[in-house]
């Protein structure tokens, strides 16, 4: 199917059938632009089991959904060591590709896909989508109408002791691309270049608290498990624009009172809400006189995940640039690994990746609409 050419919906292939599958479907349902076509994974039994779960109309092997005429775009929701593997196996069937954060684990591995997404005509988007959201929107509205001045500094802070308590199987979270950096860094990231541009360096710190972890959830309690990536990560953005970020992302903290995300100028200061939401309540600190208040939302609140794949969609048709786009993620994958080269090398890091930021969401719009 030509997607600039047709009004008909986006049919899309899911490829994973983890945990975050519920949340992509449940988010693309207000999206009339896109159809889920079929699933797949390594466990076709699971795959069955969650086709029959949410309505979608096949269960696939990966290598017959990669291979199905009927699927335009990839929805790729396996484990990040595999995105990579998964996102150059679709693009080379002729799918366009959407993956789930981190486009892959290494600068290298994330450019090669933006060479062979361009050489085959074919987009690549990646997560995180939350950017979309009436929170991280709002407060980019703010910050393009001028209303903390010039951005000159900001701060971005994800901390908590690990995933080990809550998730069935957390191993992952500790492999290679794990950690709290490509776990959580990517939406923390995302949302400071939606408001700062590109970033120009990194300079980092990175630890870990221990060697083992042992899982507290059911079905495998009381296991331990190796950590073979750091758990605690410090560092230092500079902006092309001139603003610097301090960022702190671990798995090694019980508890803080640091804000999340916080973006400071010559004129006030924002306090945003979760960059891992979509909504949440902007505040604002007009100068020094004025207490913070909060800023009603300009934007949808009530969007989920699988909101950039229907954007994605949409640029299809209407031949634009879609919003998260393969180059900011790889400008993603290149900061969060620059926090490693940096440390282990004692030197800051200049990056070699600057993409614009996308065109803001139009306020104001209905459900389902993107533009």
């Amino acid at each position: 199917m030509n997607t600039n050419e047709t009004n008909e919906p986006v049919r899309l292939g899911i490829v994973g059938c983890g945990a975050i599958l519920p949340a992509y479907v449940e988010g693309l349902r207000i999206y009339p632009q896109v159809r889920i076509e079929a699933c797949a994974d390594l466990d076709v039994t699971r795959a069955r089991a969650r086709a029959d779960e949410f309505g979608i109309p096949r269960a696939l092997a990966v290598e017959d959904l990669l291979s199905d005429p009927a699927v335009d775009l990839v929805v790729n929701l396996t484990v990040p060591k595999a995105h990579a593997a998964v996102n150059r196996a679709a693009l080379e069937a002729g799918k366009h590709v959407y993956v789930e954060k981190p486009l892959a684990l290494d600068p290298a591995s994330a450019a090669d896909l933006l060479v062979l997404a361009s050489a085959r005509g074919l987009r690549l988007g990646c997560a995180p989508d939350t950017f979309l959201g009436g929170g991280i929107q709002t407060a980019r509205r703010l910050i393009d109408e001028g209303a903390i001045g010039r951005p000159v500094a900001a701060t971005a802070c994800f901390a908590n002791h690990g995933h080990e308590h809550w998730h069935p199987n957390p191993h992952f979270y500790y492999e290679r691309g794990g950690g709290p950096m490509f776990d959580m860094g990517p939406y923390y990231l995302t949302a400071l270049l939606e408001f700062l541009g590109p970033c120009a360096s990194v300079s980092g710190a990175v630890g870990r608290a221990g060697d083992t972890r042992t899982i507290e959830s059911q079905p495998r309690a009381g296991q331990t498990i190796p950590v073979e990536t750091p758990t605690h990560y410090a560092g230092t953005l500079e902006f092309h624009g001139g603003a610097i970020a301090s960022v702190l992302m671990s798995f090694d903290i019980w508890g803080h009172h640091q804000p999340m995300l916080e973006v400071h100028g010559t004129k006030g200061s924002l306090a945003v809400p979760d960059p891992n939401r979509f909504d949440g309540v902007v505040r604002i600190k007009r100068g020094r006189a004025s207490d913070w208040e909060p800023v009603e939302s300009t934007h949808r609140t009530d969007i989920g995940r699988g909101s950039g794949v229907a954007d994605m969609a949409c640029a299809l048709r209407e031949g634009r640039p879609h919003r998260a786009s393969g180059e900011r993620a790889a400008h993603v994958v290149e900061i969060m690994a620059a926090f490693e080269a940096s440390a282990h090398e004692r030197r800051h890091v200049k990056l070699s990746t600057a993409p614009a930021r996308p065109t803001p969401l139009a306020p104001g719009l209905p459900p389902g609409r993107l533009d």
